[in-house]
């Protein structure tokens, strides 16, 4: 089944949507969040620091495969990857880095959502105001200056 489109970039770019997959950016976003708050009280041993590290890597190309170019961009200059052998601080402030990236990416689809919604309710008052300007032939209708207060 088609993804539909989540935000598009700008007019210029209005073909590419920014992401390309909503439903699969939800469930990276859901295990991101959900996996810091599980090992954030808990001390980790050499392993799970791996594999934390192994996820991370793994969500962040996973994030890159359905997000547009500027996003692309975007997250590859603020998530900086993590070195091999990485400390057990490290994973987690890239864990959290990550988790903060995409909870503001969620903000700004909300209120790009929200900015069209506005748009779309504006254009349609506009079209309601025209189409009372009109007679039942379609034609202007012209104030007459004539009413019961003149």
């Amino acid at each position: 089944m088609p993804q539909p489109e989540v935000l598009e970039a700008d007019e210029s770019e209005a073909d590419q949507p920014l992401v390309s997959e909503p439903l699969k950016l939800v469930r990276i976003a859901s295990m991101t969040q959900a996996m810091l708050v599980e090992v954030r009280g808990i001390d980790l041993d050499e392993h799970a620091v791996a594999r934390l590290q192994g996820v991370h890597g793994r969500t962040v190309a996973s994030l890159r495969e359905i997000m547009s170019d500027e996003l692309r961009e975007e997250l590859d200059a603020v998530v900086l990857p993590l070195q091999e052998g990485a400390s057990e601080a490290e994973v987690r402030v890239a864990q959290a880095q990550l988790a903060g990236w995409l909870e503001g990416l969620f903000h700004g689809i909300r209120a790009s959502l929200w900015g069209q919604q506005v748009a779309v309710q504006r254009a349609a008052m506009q079209n309601l105001e025209a189409l009372h300007t009109l007679d039942s032939t379609g034609a202007p209708v012209e104030e007459s200056g004539s009413g019961p207060y003149l």
